[in-house]
């Protein structure tokens, strides 16, 4: 590909993106798990919940003071590399950017500070309100977020003056075709990045201290999100594929590496799209699999990528492989998460070391899934920013391409520095070992705010000995 100031600029945005999106999806899938924790303290009265809770609030409060920052620097953005999309499209996505501000943000922002230092202020269970705000909070951002990119995808519900879109039915412009399907696949994506992420620091902890409760409990909530989520994240994609091939059928001729319809297409699992020669090279096929998936029949076919003309057709090469890596990430946290019922079943959940190890590896699986989504979900869409309407060419801003790697490489450097300080910030906090005296914003004292008793094992949760701590297979 030419290097130009549009090359340059769709660089920069899929830079920054991909930095901004792994944390908001932590901020989801985190919020959630918190409200969890939580009302399984307030209703079990068990210490345990709440020390994991501590333990995650503070990572919580990271997490999500980088995704502001890295939010904000996106909306800048649309000022000066996409600025041509700002003025023809911003009529519609404006407004939905503003409802994510004033719904999700405040409300997020407003409740957090309750969150990290209201427990002993306004009690357990208006702190428990305040936790459960904060989660509905990143699920309305999502909600926001999702329906401006999902009308981007299928945009619909709009009219057009003069080159720019206005709205005319802002019930059809929020709830397009796809706005569903990318919606529950995107939050079950953020869910399962938390769960191995999760898993990853109980399984760290549980090899150095293997009778730790708090990280029993850590490895044991990620495992059932997997073995319970990770098969519904496949069957939405699945949804979300087929309403993709009605929708956008060249990007799902893109990713499958398919250029002309064949009776019982078949599913190329491996290979090379060639946009040269428009063929996949190397390609390593299973007869009429790709005809079930998408299709599912046996002799069915979907259009090829010659039948779009070239300059209408995404770059395959990109789509092709990081579809197949997000799809098999999927199937090994799938696998992971049924394997953890066997071990259940046997009693050797905590005592399985090899599988303490595969859980560690897991750990930033999800998240290189939800990369990869992404980078199917937009490359997919090129070589449109509002899909089928407004080519990427006519919304980059008028800049030459020198000034646009300038920005492009300080990005790069002001990124290095400051997330890479953030990442390392974040690495140590989930190193400190978790115990039930675990220190944190909501720390209290259970037995004087909840009428909870310590018992034996909660008066000596400080020691160092892991033989003292509680070993209760049964309610983890």
């Amino acid at each position: 590909m030419p290097v130009t100031a549009v090359t340059l600029a769709r660089a920069q945005f899929g830079f920054t993106i991909a930095f901004h999106i792994i944390f908001p999806a932590m901020s989801i899938g985190l919020a959630s798990y918190l409200a969890v924790l939580e009302g399984a303290w307030l209703a079990t009265k068990r210490p345990v919940f709440l020390a994991v809770y501590r333990y995650w609030l503070t990572i919580f409060a990271v997490v999500f003071g980088i995704g502001v920052v890295s939010g904000l620097v996106m909306s800048y953005e649309f000022g000066t590399n996409w600025a041509g999309f700002a003025f023809r499209a911003g009529p519609v996505v404006g407004p939905l950017m503003g409802y994510e501000v004033l719904t999700a943000f405040f409300l997020e922002s407003g409740f957090l500070g309750v969150m990290l230092f209201g427990m002993k202020r306004v009690g357990p269970r208006l702190h428990f309100v305040a936790t459960l705000l904060v989660a509905l909070g990143t699920l309305t951002s999502a909600f926001w977020i999702l329906a401006v990119n999902s009308w981007m995808q299928t945009p619909q519900g709009y009219t057009i003056v003069e080159g720019r879109f206005f709205p005319a039915d802002w019930s059809r412009i929020i709830f397009n075709p796809s706005f569903p399907f990318r919606l529950a696949h995107m939050v079950l994506a953020a869910y399962l990045s938390v769960a191995f992420v999760v898993g990853a620091v109980g399984a760290w902890h549980l090899l150095r201290e293997p009778r730790n409760e708090c990280a029993r409990l850590m490895a044991s909530m990620a495992l059932w999100m997997a073995c319970i989520v990770a098969p519904v994240q496949m069957l939405v994609g699945d949804a979300h594929g087929i309403n993709t091939l009605k929708h956008q059928p060249a990007k799902i001729a893109a990713l499958e590496g398919d250029w002309t319809a064949r009776p019982g297409q078949p599913l190329i699992l491996f290979g090379m799209p060639n946009m040269r020669t428009e063929t996949t090279d190397y390609a390593v096929e299973i007869p009429h699999l790709g005809a079930l998936v998408l299709t599912h029949t046996w002799s069915g076919s979907i259009a090829g990528l010659k039948s779009f003309p070239r300059d209408e057709r995404p770059f395959s090469p990109v789509v092709f492989w990081a579809f197949r890596v997000m799809v098999g990430l999927g199937i090994l946290m799938t696998l992971l998460g049924l394997t953890s019922l066997l071990l259940r079943w046997r009693k050797t959940l905590y005592s399985a070391r090899w599988l303490h190890h595969l859980l560690v590896a897991m750990g930033p699986a999800g998240l290189i899934a939800l990369l990869c989504g992404w980078t199917v979900t937009e490359v997919g869409r090129q070589p449109y920013t509002v899909y089928g309407l407004l080519r990427t060419a006519d919304s980059v801003s008028p800049i030459a391409a020198p000034g646009v790697a300038v920005s492009l490489a300080s990005f790069g450097i002001v990124y290095a520095i400051v997330f890479g300080a953030a990442v390392v910030f974040l690495f140590r906090l989930m190193a400190v070992r978790p115990t039930l005296e675990t220190p944190g914003p909501a720390k209290t004292k259970p037995h004087r705010s909840a009428g909870i008793t310590p018992g034996p094992a909660q008066q000596q949760a400080g020691s160092s000995n892991p033989a003292e701590a509680t070993d209760d297979d049964r309610n983890l």
